[in-house]
This record gives C-alpha cells, structure tokens and sequence, in this order.
C-alpha cells in the first residue's frame, strides 16, 4: 500500500483547501438562511415563475422557501459543482502526471505491476472523493443543526448520497480519460464536468432531450428529483456502469500502453 498512502500525502494538501472552500460556503450559506426566511415565500415565488431559467435549475418543483429547498438549491449546486471539479481534476492526473512529471520511470522499475499501482491509485482517489463528502456533509449538517431548522434527516443522506455516487463516477471517467494522456489534462476534466453540468439543465428543460438523463450523472443528484423520489433506477444504473467502465478501460489501456520516460 506504499503507493496508495504516496497519493493520499501527495493529495493533502488538495484535499483540505478543497475541503474547507467547499465545506466552508455550504456552512455560510446555511447560515445565511435565518435572515432570509421572512422573504423566502416572496422569492420562491419569484424563482418558481421564472419559465426556462427555473426549470433548468428546479425551482419550479423546490419550495426554495423550505430548509430543504434552500439546501438543495444552493448548498446543492456549491458541492455539486466544487465536488465534481476536484473528482475530475484528481482523477486526471493520477495516471497522466506520473509521465508529465517524469516519475513513471522510477515508479515501475519497482517490483509492483502496473496494474497494482493504479489500482492503489484509484483507492487513494476514492477514499479523497469520499473524504471530502464527508466533511462538506458535516459542514451542511451541523450549519442545519446550529439554526435549529427542522429538516428531513433522510432526504439529506439520499441527497448527499446521490452527490457521492455522481463524483464518483465523474472520477472514474476521468480515471480512464487519464490513462490515454501523457500529461495532467486539467482543461480537459473542466471541460468534461462542465459539460455533464449544463447536460443536466438540458434535461430538466425537457426540449425533446430526454435521453441526456443516461449520460449526466446531475439527472439522479438533482436536488428536485432526488426530494420527490422521482429517479428511477435506470439513469442511476447507467451512471455506475460509465463510471466503471471508465476505470475498467483506464485499468487495462494503462498495463498496455507505451510509458514516456
């Protein structure tokens, strides 16, 4: 497991500004919710008939006045968002920064096979992705608990649930993505993210692209569905066969590819 604590020291120091950036803005923007609630019926009614733009981000289905409506419409896109970029810029360079930092060479003339060392890889990068989850959870959690708001206890954990699931396979996708790159690909994980982002207000505008729920993994975390139970099993079954295809091909592309030394 040598390899596996390497990448977790050297992702420390990632993790933890990560971490507290996005932990640090769910726990204010919870905070912030007391001082807003005696407007919030107004708003959410303002949001809630905003046409196109309140379909995209689910304010029409949200009671943005409720805790939980605020929680998912703001806490919601900040992890939703920050967790996903730190998935896929993690994942991207596990594989792709051994040769762009010229340290692939002293890593495999060691006597661990190629296919151990990314899978200790892919270990760290999990263990990160649930980490950070983890403490952003906490963060919402005890920001919920401080203002003393009643909430649904179970809506929460299926919510952050679905979070975790959705970075998880962006970073499997990244993790195949970063077998084929000879160097960090960080425009190329941005890119990727924001793309599956803007797929998912796509599919809530319901303009006859339907079939994009298969392919962002933002359909089964949207706070509006995941509230009113309204996933079925189908896109969330899709969304774990991309993410494991995505590290069953990085798995075997990386055992056989040529290293640049």
């Amino acid at each position: 497991m040598t390899i596996f604590r390497k990448e977790l020291r050297a992702g420390a120091l990632s993790f933890l500004v990560w971490s507290a950036v996005v932990g640090g803005l769910m726990a204010v923007c919870v905070g912030l919710y007391p001082s807003m609630a005696g407007s919030m019926d107004d708003m959410s009614a303002l949001f809630a008939g905003m046409g196109d733009f309140s379909a995209a981000f689910g304010l029409d289905k949200l009671q943005f006045g409720s805790i939980m409506g605020f929680y998912g419409t703001e806490c919601g896109n900040i992890l939703g968002l920050g967790g996903a970029f730190y998935a896929a810029l993690t994942a991207m360079g596990l594989l792709a920064g051994e040769e762009g930092g010229h340290t692939a060479e002293f890593l495999l003339t060691h006597p661990v096979s190629r296919l151990r060392a990314a899978s200790e890889k892919l270990a760290a990068l999990a263990v990160l992705i649930v980490g950070l989850n983890l403490i952003c959870f906490a963060c919402g959690a005890g920001g919920i608990l401080t203002i003393g708001e009643d909430t649904d206890w179970s809506d929460l954990l299926r919510y952050h649930g679905a979070l975790l699931l959705m970075q998880l396979e962006v970073g499997g996708l990244c993790f195949g993505l970063s077998s084929l790159l000879r160097r960090g690909g960080l425009g190329l994980a941005m890119g990727l993210t924001a793309l599956l982002y803007f797929a998912g207000l796509l599919v809530n505008l319901d303009q006859g692209l339907d079939w994009l729920r298969f392919v962002t993994p933002y359909y089964y975390a949207d706070a509006a569905r995941v509230f009113s139970e309204d996933v079925s099993a189908a896109p969330i079954l899709t969304g774990c066969a991309l993410g494991a295809l995505g590290i069953g091909f990085g798995l075997w592309w990386y055992q056989r590819k040529d290293i640049a030394a």
